[in-house]
Formats: C-alpha cells, structure tokens, sequence
C-alpha cells in the first residue's frame, strides 16, 4: 500500500501509470516509465550540441501588424499600404517602417522571416510557443490538455542551474489585467500543459502605473509603467506555500515498495525538481536578476521605464543567470490598450505607442547582450501570433490574419542581414519558403540542443512531438 497525503492506492508489480502519475498531484510520469523519462531527459537534450544557452521570446501580443513594420508594400493600393513610409535600413536593398530608425540601424545584425503563415486564429501565444495550431478562435484561456511550451520542456528536461527556474514569463501571465469580458483568465500559451503545472514558468507579476485615463476605451493606448518583480510564495498561482511543503514531503510518505523506483534514481530526480520550486523563490540570485537597481539610470533610460523596457531588461539580467527560455509579453491592458491587437486606429497606435516602445526595447536588448559577449549565445525573437489584415478597415484599423505575419531573430546562430521568404504584392500570403510555427519552435528547440522530434507523453499517456510536426528551417541558420 501507498499512502500519500492522507490518500491510498494499492501497488504491485501490475500499478498502472495512471495510478502512479497520481502520485503527490504530479503528472511528471504521465505515459512513460521513470528510468524512460530519465534517459529522455538525459540523451535528447544532448542528440545535438546546443547553439545557445538562452531564448528570448518579444510576444507582440494581439497580432502586429506585417505591411506596416517589415513587409512594406508602397506599390499596393492605399487601402493596402496605409500610412507609412519605408526606410532603408543596415541591410542594402532590405526596407522598415520609417517609425523603426533604430532597429533599421541593426537589421544587420537580424534575420527577418516574412512568411510564418497558419489556420490558429486566436489571440494567445499558443502556436508560437509550442508549434502547435490546432486550436482555434473560441480557445482564450489556458488548460490542462494545452500542449507544453519551450519553456516547459526546458524544465521537464532540467535544463538551467540548480536554484534558478528553467523558464520565466515577464511580465505576468498573458491575460492578467484583461478587461471584464475575459475576467481572471490565463491566455494558453506559456505553461505546462498536459505535462503538469509544476513545469509552468516562473510567473512575474507587476503592478503598472498609467500616467493618464484613455481617451476612449481599448483603441487609445496608454503607456504602462513600472517593473516586474518576484512574486511570494502566495503570489503563486496554484501553488501555496502548504502545497510547496506537501510536494516536498511526499519523498517521506513513499512506501517500501517504491525500493526499486528509488534505485533507478527516478527519486532523486523528482526531488530536484521539487527542490527548484523552493530554491527559485529564496536563491539570492533569483532575486537579483529582477533587482533593476542594479542598472544604472543611462541604460535603464535606453531600454525604457515602461513595463515592456524592464522586462526586456530583467530578461538580460535572467540570461546571465543562465535561465534557458524567457518570454516577454506585450500585454492587453484592458481599456487602456489592446496591444497590437488594432481593429481600430492601427496607425495612431502604432506610431505613437507600439512601435517607439519596440523600436527602443529590442535595439536596446540586442546591443547590450552584444556588449557583453552575449548575443552569440542567446536567441532573441520578436513576433507575434498572427499578421494583420491586408485591407485597411472603416475604422482605420486591420483585422485578425493569421495566413501570413512576421519573425524577426537576432544572435543565437541565426544568419544576420538575411531575409527569408517572399510575400505577394500586398503581403497578404507567402509565395516563397512558408513557414509555420512548428517550423519556428523546432528551430528554437535546435538551437538549444533539444531533438525538435523528441516526444512527450500526454495525459493518457500518448507520444507527442514536442514542435508537432515542424522542421528546423535550416536556411536562416548560420
């Protein structure tokens, strides 16, 4: 018999996976056995040497806008290029928006992917972070049946220092602060999934300032300030401090019969994990990696005091750190903005609030890891989860077009000043090297040393590709 926390289930030689991935609340045995999911976690990550230490994923979340950032079309009717200009930029022949000066500056240092194209019409992170794209419009919150993101591997697979989190998402969970129509809900995208909650990331949380009320609500955007920060143990969604200390005692209720689990070493690497959820929260280094007073003013000044500047800055701080995934999400405040997400008022929004913050923040980010000698060896991406519609709306807006959109990659060992795929004359679909967010995620799992092909079990206990189906795209590659 096995008795843990108050609850028993009979064990022989014939216990069901089922039984043993009830084991504590934990699925991290979901489908395979212990010594499977140890040589898993010990051969793939190691089936090819990794490219990059860390990952930072931008999430311009809601859906920027392609024709107005990096596929300017200004031979398309007016109804199709809009308002802005081009520029030229570092990269000869290669044109931005004219809003972009500073990331046309270091388009050298870039690689931009002007055909990342799907069917996932939905406004999360999902596709892009897992590859997955089955999903569709109606799906707005996060749940247990989700695939796993980068970040969640990582973890499953322990990548990352002891006392540091595998993967951390700036600057809260998407969704947070959402208007009333979606109150409280997690949009799916950077979590666990099917493998379990205890591989979700460390969720920052913030508190953002607005220096003024909006105009008009959700299409007049207002400047969040402020910093993420550490969350407490109660700040943690789901995992209070009595569950902490209950996952941490389970080692100590396992009954005798679990000798030969224990042999195998499965043990130990269940209290590793375990571990980490405490060591994250009380490691001095943790808490040093979103302390921005260490910075000083002139380079806080240069990525930006709003919210999407900081977390960009704590996610360099998280790389020295060694933390394998970041993600940082430009957020949907509410009425006071929709992000990228522009049905109305694209241009206004867009000049004179996305596109300076993005325009300061990622040049900004790719220039500091440089200076330190860090760039080479961390993978940054900007993207969103879908493009924006070709033809300008009544309201001046675009609307939602998942079938073609934009990623821009810089460092990592990805080429620089290169440009892949071709789109038709009003960027509306690819017509040259499509690429799907598979595609994307199999590269970012690559490039972090992890087999893209590798599988998972999920909850009954079936194989599932990590990037679900997507290549490497071994053209952007250097």
């Amino acid at each position: 018999m096995l008795t843990v926390l108050g609850s028993t289930a009979k064990l022989c030689d014939k216990v069901t996976r089922r039984e043993l991935m009830q084991v504590g609340g934990l699925s991290l045995f979901a489908g395979v056995n212990l010594p499977r999911l140890l040589q898993a976690s010990e051969t793939t990550a190691a089936s090819r040497p990794a490219q990059v230490k860390s990952v930072i994923l931008f999430n311009l979340l809601g859906g920027p806008s392609q024709m107005d950032m990096f596929d300017l079309k200004p031979n398309a009717p007016v109804e199709v290029r809009g308002e802005f200009q081009p520029i030229e930029t570092s990269v000869p022949g290669l044109q931005v928006c004219e809003h972009l000066p500073n990331m046309a500056r270091l388009m050298h240092k870039m690689c931009l992917i002007r055909t990342v194209t799907h069917g996932y019409n939905a406004h999360n992170p999902l596709p892009i972070m897992t590859g997955y794209t089955g999903g569709g419009f109606a799906q707005i919150k996060a749940e247990p049946t989700d695939p796993p993101d980068i970040g969640a591997i990582c973890q499953y697979l322990g990548m990352g220092p002891r006392g540091m989190p595998g993967a951390v998402c700036l600057p809260c969970y998407p969704g947070w602060g959402e208007s009333s129509m979606y109150p409280g809900i997690r949009r799916p995208g950077p979590y666990g999934g099917f493998l379990g909650s205890q591989y979700d990331p460390l969720f920052a949380v913030c508190e953002p300032k607005f220096p003024r009320e909006p105009k008009v609500a959700y299409y007049d955007p207002v400047l969040p300030l402020g910093d993420p920060r550490l969350p407490t143990l109660d700040e943690l969604p789901e995992i209070t401090v009595n569950r902490l200390s209950r996952r941490r005692s389970m080692l100590d209720q396992l009954d005798t019969q679990f000798e030969a689990t224990r042999r195998s070493g499965a043990v130990d690497r269940l209290s590793l994990f375990q571990q980490h959820a405490f060591d994250m929260l009380t490691t001095s280094k943790t808490r040093d990696a979103f302390d921005l007073a260490q910075e000083t003013d002139s380079l806080r000044d240069r990525y930006g005091r709003d919210l999407s500047g900081s977390s960009m800055l704590v996610a360099r701080r998280l790389v020295e750190a060694q933390v394998p995934f970041i993600s940082v999400h430009a957020e949907i405040f509410g009425r006071y903005g929709h992000s990228y997400d522009m049905h109305e008022n694209n241009f206004g929004m867009l000049k004179d609030h996305n596109l300076p913050i993005l325009d300061r923040a990622v040049p900004a980010l790719i220039e500091d890891l440089d200076s330190r000698g860090l760039l080479d060896s961390t993978l940054v991406i900007v993207m969103g989860e879908m493009g924006r519609s070709p033809k300008v709306n009544a309201k001046a807006g675009r609307d939602h077009w998942p079938q073609c959109g934009f990623s821009l990659l810089a460092g990592g060992g990805v080429k620089r000043g290169f440009v892949f795929g071709e789109t038709d004359n009003q960027a509306a679909y690819p017509i040259s090297h499509p690429v799907s967010p598979g595609d994307l995620v199999a590269t970012i799992y690559q490039q972090l040393g992890i087999n893209p092909h590798m599988t998972v079990p999920d909850r009954l206990g079936r194989p599932v590709a990590i990037a679900h189906g997507g290549d490497p795209i071994h053209e952007i590659l250097a």
